[in-house]
Order: C-alpha cells, then structure tokens, then sequence
C-alpha cells in the first residue's frame, strides 16, 4: 500500500455486526487494508464448538488462498472428490479448472478459527456480549446503539454492515423484509464415530419423507445430517441416537455402527431472502442476507464470498479512491448470487423429497445417466463449487470482464494470480510495458504466463476490466476508474 493512499482512509471506519464467518472475513479484510472495524457480537465470549457449515467449496477456498489462510483451513479438514447423490448417481468434482478440486469438509468451527486466528494478528478484538438496539443514519455516518453489561452506548462509523445470521438485528432495525417459508422441518445434525463408514467419502439419499446425508471428517468422526418430515419433532427436543439410526438404515441401507454423537442439534431450514442488500450506508451479508436448505452445502459459502466482494468496495471508498456508487455494485452483484443458491439449493431438495415410489426410481435412474455423461457432470461440479459466479459486465466489455480470473500461472514471483492477490489490491496482468502505468497507479502488476488478455484483476478474484491490446492510456483509465 502507498502512503498517500493510507492518508485518506475515513478514521470513522466500519462496524461489523455479527462474528461468525462472514463478519470475521469481512472484518480481517478491513483491518488487514489500515481500516478501523469494530466488531460485536451478541453471544457470550468464547468460539463454539458448534458446526452446522461443514462443507468449503473450490470458489471460497480461492477466496481464503489470496488471503493466505487456506493452507491451515485445508490442514484441518479432509477433501472429498466426489459424492454420492440419490442411489448411485455420483457427482465428480476432481477435475474442476481450479487448484482446490474438491469439497472440504470441515466444521464450521474450524473455519472460524482460523478466520478468527487472522484477526488476533490483525489485533482487531471481537466485543462479545454487545446488543445492537438502534440505528439511525445520516449524510456523514452511521450511530449504532448498543447494549452491554456495562449499559447503553452508542458507537459512530462510516458504514455499518450486518452479518448477524437469519434472525438479524441490523435486518429488523432497517425495516428490510425477509420473505420466504419454511422448507424443512426438525433437520437433525449429529457427529459421531462409524465403526462401518460408507464406501463412497461423502454419501446421501432419499427416501421422501426420510432423508441422510453423511460425510467424515479428518479427525475420525462423520457428520450426519438427516430428517423424518413425517415425525418431526420440536426443535427443542434432543435428537435421539435411535431415530438417527432409523434414518440412515431406510435411506442408506445401514447405520454404519453408528456410535453415540459427541455433538447434536435440531433445526428448521428456511428459504428467505432480504429485499435489499443495501440501505444508504448500512449493508447486509450472510445470513442477515439470504437463508436456505442445507442442499449442495452453500449458505456459509455464499456468506463468506459476500464478504470478500463487499470488503474490498469499503476500503476503496473509505481511501478516496471510489465514489459511493461502487457501493451500488454490491447488491447488484450479490443479490442474484443469492437468489441462484436458493433456487438451485431448493431445486435439489425438492427432488429429494419426492415421495411416490416410481418417481424416485425414475428420479434415481435419471440423475445416475445424467450425470455419467461428464459435460453434465462438470456443470453440476461448477454448481456446486461456486466456479459459475459471474458478475454483470458494462455493454460492450470485453468478454472476460465479471468473470472470475482463476488462478492463473504467472512469470517470475509469485508463481500464481493468488498470491500476487495477497496484498489485498489489485493486480494488472499485462506485459512489462505496462507495469509503469500500474506503479504510478499503486497497483501491482505481473505477467500472466498464458499470454492472453490485459486484464485488471479485482481484489475478490474476478475481472474488473480486460482488452487484447491496449494503450497506456487505457490501462491507466481502467485503473483509475475501477477503484483500485
């Protein structure tokens, strides 16, 4: 980072609402640019042990690669290549054009800690036991009122951002409306020990009414998630190893030796969505934004990918370097990401609750043909891994623009896109010829072995701006007006 630029950071900063992953990525992004961020949170202190989230896609775990945290999530987790859905069909995702051609399955906790970890680093502190009671905005900032042990105070920002799960505080005090229902019912989560795990690494079926889904982790255990629609229970009954096992035998064939849980939960899933993203300078993301089914394991992904699109957006304003309507772009970018994930999440449960018997031999029959054919395997691979996002792009844009950059080979070091994103800025992909319009400019420059486009590379991965063969002149207003 220049100097000048650091000159013009807005001392009134951020205040993040909420620190479970998508507040705590959002967060170290701030801090890690010299952005003051105050984080709160409601609950008691201390990290859960907690893990509804269990999956990490390829997309997130490029996210978190730029960031240089990936590794030690990876270390803590098991890769899965493919998985089982509806009898045989499988869905392999090994050949995926990234470098993370897998689902990691890890919980949640995990990633947390080590999003929470970053933060000590960073030396930005969570204040735990923090209610967020009021919000009035105007031309200049935010104030937030909160409610401690202590008593009532309020706190001042430049923008305010709600990433305080589905039931969110920030939501409710904006008036913004969350619409949906109810999906699911009395879901059960368990993790426990298998003394015969399925032969496929991650394996789930239907049988309707019944459903399972299981999946290991690397210490041993395997998480299960399962549900009985015809015998749902209130969610504060505790889940029983029994109607567990019941499940899994009906819908899986066998309960695996299914051991007792040293962790178990009940919820309900709903499909909602909030109507805006954005109010003046007050945002939502995660949960506080979208909420859906547990299928194809999205929520805490898309969550966290809000947060590595928004955050970058706050610095660039809170320098100088953009003006608000780059804050615009959030919502817009973000808000049909999320109306994709509840639509594709509740495409796959839906089928999975088919109930008629000659349905789901016909559901069953077709997804294992389908999905044996690799073109539609590897749509269903990009589905799932997230690698389809793709932004909106101006009129007459080159066709790469809002696309996500992947992590492309570079000449020299660093060897890869990724890294070179580690600074937390932009990076220009042009020959040397072009490097001293991107000093000039602040922004790093390198050279793409591929050899293909200029293309002006966004903090969060994807391309803000690319040509074939462009002048200085033109780099430098694709520089100048991108934020960077």
């Amino acid at each position: 980072m220049s100097e000048n630029r650091d000159k013009d950071i807005d001392s009134r900063g951020v205040v993040v609402v909420g620190a479970g992953p998508t507040g705590l990525l959002l967060a170290g992004d701030l801090a890690a640019a010299g952005i003051p961020v105050t984080l709160l949170e409601r609950r008691h202190p201390g990290r859960s042990n907690l893990s509804r989230a269990l999956v990490v896609h390829a997309t997130t775990l490029e996210a978190l690669d730029s960031r240089d945290i990936a590794a030690p999530l990876i270390e803590r987790g098991a890769p899965v290549r493919s998985l089982r859905l509806f009898d045989t069909a499988v869905v392999d995702v090994s050949e995926l054009p990234t470098p993370y051609p897998y689902l990691l399955v890890v919980p949640q906790y995990e990633t947390e800690a080590v999003l929470y970890e970053r933060l000590e680093r960073l030396g930005v502190r969570i204040r735990y036991e923090t209610e967020v009671v009021g919000l009035r905005q105007d031309p200049d900032g935010v104030t937030v009122t909160v409610r401690e042990a202590s008593g009532t105070r309020e706190e001042r920002a430049a923008y305010v951002v709600g990433t305080d799960g589905s039931r969110s505080a920030v939501r409710s005090l904006l008036g913004v409306e969350f619409p949906g229902h109810t999906v699911v019912a009395s879901v059960m989560l368990a993790d426990a020990k298998l003394s015969h795990p399925p032969q496929t690494r991650i394996a789930t079926n239907t049988d309707g009414d019944k459903f399972a889904f299981v999946a290991p982790f690397k210490d041993g255990y395997h998480r299960i998630i399962c549900w009985d629609q015809k015998h749902a229970k209130a969610e504060t009954e505790p889940v029983e190893l029994a109607e567990v096992r019941d499940i899994l035998r009906e819908t899986l064939g066998s309960d695996f030796g299914m051991g007792e849980p040293r962790w178990s939960s009940r919820f309900h899933s709903d499909e909602r969505q909030a109507e805006r993203y954005r109010v003046g300078r007050v945002f939502l993301a995660g949960d506080a934004a979208h909420t859906h089914s547990p299928a194809g394991g999205q929520g805490m992904n898309t969550g966290l990918l809000d947060a590595a699109n928004l955050s970058w957006k706050l610095i660039a304003v809170l320098r100088g370097r953009a003006g608000e309507a780059l804050l615009d772009s959030y919502e817009r970018e973000r808000h049909p990401v999320g109306a994709a994930v509840i639509k594709g999440s509740g495409r796959l449960l839906r089928a999975a609750q088919i109930k008629m018997t000659p349905a789901r031999k016909a559901r069953n029959l077709a997804m294992h043909f389908a999905l044996a054919r690799p073109a539609v395997n590897r749509r269903i691979g990009f589905a799932l891994s997230g690698l389809w996002i793709t932004y909106p792009a101006p009129r007459g844009a080159h066709a790469l623009t809002g696309r996500r950059a992947g992590d492309v080979a570079l000449t020299g070091t660093p060897e890869r896109l990724l890294e070179a994103l580690r600074g937390g800025g932009f990076v220009l992909l042009a020959p040397p010829e072009l490097h001293a319009v991107a000093a000039e400019a602040g922004v790093t420059a390198a050279v793409a072995a591929d050899g293909g486009p200029v293309r002006l590379v966004r903090p969060d991965g994807y391309i803000a701006w690319a040509a074939e063969a462009p002048s200085a002149e033109e780099v430098a207003a694709a520089i100048a007006a991108s934020g960077a």
